[in-house]
């Protein structure tokens, strides 16, 4: 008999709301508690789909204190939906630890499939699509150059989040390891009146978005795979081959003594 589900993890809208699922409609009005990682925005949300229900928060910063709290009412049978401000709930987002514990305590977790920014601007980009990583957000400070020094060899499509007043010095950075001549591609407010998708070089996108005023929006940097060819090791020339030939026979008449 299979594990009755007690939290669902609801994807919400990046910025138009007709992305809304009917299953997410039907889910957000069958639970009893929805947990949010702002109140105030998913209770905007919960209004324009005309749902009433205790709105609890859940975030970054107090997710450790709420993890046992929430187990204990969802192990009494308590049912939970998870939402984000926008977006699918544990995708750089607070998520991974309750959902851990609950299926270490054996409680049904059911993740609703749904509105994510990455996948439409990877698409959008151009680049290859068929194998790619996620990276989310860079380490803001220690740790930042030495993941960018590890990615620098990536050949699948790389895939970033960013925030506005960031992303210059990112898009520099990028290019300063990866190559200012590496093909990358920036977007911004997806699915949103001012959706744009500028493509171009690290250098030139990082000369583009210097020169503006402002920059408004999420952000996601999706940087093409290193296309060179690796290097090829050095195949053994005919000469080479002969002499591999006269040691092997030297070890032999050596074994035979």
């Amino acid at each position: 008999m299979p594990t009755p589900t007690v939290l669902y993890l609801v994807p919400t809208p990046i910025g138009n709301l007709e992305d809304i699922t009917l299953r997410a409609i039907r889910v957000l009005g069958e639970v009893g508690t929805v947990l949010c990682e702002d109140t105030r925005t998913s209770g905007r949300l919960m209004q324009h789909l005309g749902i009433k229900k205790p709105l609890l928060s859940y975030h970054l910063h107090n997710e450790h204190q709420q993890v046992p709290r929430l187990l204990a009412r969802l192990a009494a049978g308590e049912t939970m939906a998870l939402v984000s401000d926008a977006g699918t709930p544990g995708i750089s987002d607070p998520g991974f630890l309750l959902v851990r514990e609950c299926l270490a305590q054996g409680l049904g977790v059911e993740c609703l499939p749904g509105a994510t920014a990455f996948v439409p601007a990877l698409l959008k980009s151009g680049f290859g699509a068929e194998r790619f990583t996620f990276e989310g957000f860079l380490p803001t400070k220690k740790g930042r150059q030495t993941r960018l020094l590890q990615l620098a060899a990536e050949t699948r499509t790389m895939i970033f989040y960013e925030s506005p007043h960031r992303i210059v010095k990112t898009l520099g950075q990028l290019a300063e390891v990866l190559g200012p001549a590496r093909p990358a591609s920036v977007s911004r407010e997806l699915t949103k009146l001012f959706e744009e998708t500028v493509t171009g070089t690290l250098a030139s996108l990082e000369a583009d978005f210097a020169a503006r005023p402002t920059i408004k929006g999420e952000i996601v940097v999706v940087v093409e795979g290193n296309l060179a060819p690796p290097p090829r090791e050095p195949r053994p020339g005919r000469d080479d081959r002969y002499y591999r030939r006269a040691d092997d026979a030297d070890d032999e008449s050596e074994s035979e003594d």
